[in-house]
């Protein structure tokens, strides 16, 4: 197994930051990470896809709103990322 081809390990810290991670990857990571940190007890979780052109954002906005286990989610107040980062609410 090459370098690439390693799992990534994430901290379920309730801050997902998707810079190192290409758009092809979201379809699996988000719904995994959320639910791993539903699992911990996170009531919310941010996660951070920078302003960029959006097309990063969007496709974590797709993805959120077909998560049955996603109650609500919007863009971050400023000081936790503004435009450049998403809180989703989780259901209990």
């Amino acid at each position: 197994m090459n370098e690439e081809e390693q799992p990534v390990r994430i901290p379920i810290n309730g801050t997902l930051d998707l810079h190192t991670f290409r758009p092809s990857e979201l379809g699996d990571l988000l719904p995994e990470y959320l639910s791993a940190c539903r699992a911990e007890g996170f009531s919310s979780v941010r996660i951070v896809h920078g302003k960029g052109t959006g097309a990063l954002r969007e496709g974590v906005h797709a993805i959120l709103k077909r998560l049955s286990d996603v109650e609500r989610f919007q863009l971050c107040p400023a000081h936790e990322g503004g435009w450049g980062a998403t809180r989703a609410w989780l259901k209990r």
